[in-house]
């Protein structure tokens, strides 16, 4: 299943390599997409369906960066 995210904090390359490699780390996403343009916004394929919340406690890794569900 994919859904779609905003993740707040996302200013360039690094950021995102970063993101994506924390993201992909927990055993139920499967493929993290995050885009500079429009910034931040970001599609996670998953195997189970994980919260925001959940999401969240994995970004909490890293420091600086929020994750909202877009609709």
């Amino acid at each position: 299943m994919k859904r779609k995210f905003q993740i707040e904090g996302i200013s360039c390359g690094g950021c995102v390599t970063r993101v994506k490699r924390a993201l992909e780390e927990h055993p139920a996403v499967e493929k993290a997409q995050i885009f500079l343009q429009p910034k931040g916004a970001t599609i996670i394929s998953m195997k189970d369906e994980l919260s925001v919340d959940e999401l969240q406690e994995q970004l909490n890794k890293l420091e600086g960066y929020t994750i909202t569900e877009i609709n």
